[in-house]
């Protein structure tokens, strides 16, 4: 039985985590938000008082993490770290902050690439990221670049956080969009980039239907994929 694989990356707040959950459920894919493993690093790093952006700090508590990937009957995915669900935990803002810190440094993304990997290699999966198509799942049977502009990605995040409880401003939350594209651009390992063969997916004037709309197209043109195949 072939084991698809769909790999959807692009910069924070484009929408690829709601997206590609949506988009698993209705393919009967599994959907590994790979964020969510790093920001799982990132708590390890915050719960130690460890500066996320200190390399040989972040790089010497690996050894001593536990990170594991668990799904319910839902199909939701749920984060373990050392043994304890932190799947609610990691969706604060400060943890995101770490997370994109951590996400820099090589050695964590060493550590965390043979179990996304292996995931994919055991089931049909939508995965997304901002490395999937050009490291982690390279030989992907197709790859989607998801995009939109700052201003509109912030606001997203920003509505996102103020249903959370979250009390930010939305001017804190762009500059904080910004220096993640900044930063997740600029890094030496695996920077955020379009793959060649990476379809463009810009979703700026589209709201979340219309998005949806979008890249069930996109698939369906490409590969085909069934709801349940695979």
């Amino acid at each position: 039985m072939k084991h698809w694989g769909i790999a959807i990356d692009g910069p924070s707040g484009a929408g690829k985590s709601t997206l590609a959950k949506r988009l698993a459920q209705e393919l009967g894919f599994l959907y590994v938000d790979t964020g969510a493993i790093y920001r799982t690093v990132g708590l390890a790093a915050l719960r130690r008082g460890v500066d996320a952006a200190d390399g040989p700090a972040v790089t010497a508590l690996l050894p001593g993490l536990t990170i594991t990937v668990a799904y319910g009957e839902d199909g939701l995915q749920h984060m373990f770290l050392n043994g304890e669900d932190v799947t609610a935990e990691i969706r604060r803002n400060e943890v995101s902050a770490c997370a994109s810190k951590a996400a820099s440094i090589s050695a964590v993304r060493g550590f965390l690439l043979e179990m996304q990997r292996r995931i994919a290699q055991e089931n049909s999966v939508i995965m997304d990221g901002r490395d999937i198509g050009t490291v982690v799942l390279p030989q992907a049977d197709l790859k989607i670049f998801l995009t939109a502009a700052p201003e509109k990605r912030a606001q997203r995040r920003w509505k996102e956080l103020l249903e959370r409880g979250q009390r930010v401003e939305l001017d804190q939350v762009l500059a904080e969009v910004m220096e993640r594209d900044r930063r997740d651009s600029e890094r030496e390992t695996s920077p955020l980039r379009r793959a060649e063969d990476a379809v463009l997916a810009d979703t700026t004037g589209l709201d979340l239907e219309e998005s949806f709309q979008l890249l069930l197209e996109i698939i369906g043109s490409r590969i085909g994929c069934v709801k349940g195949e695979g």
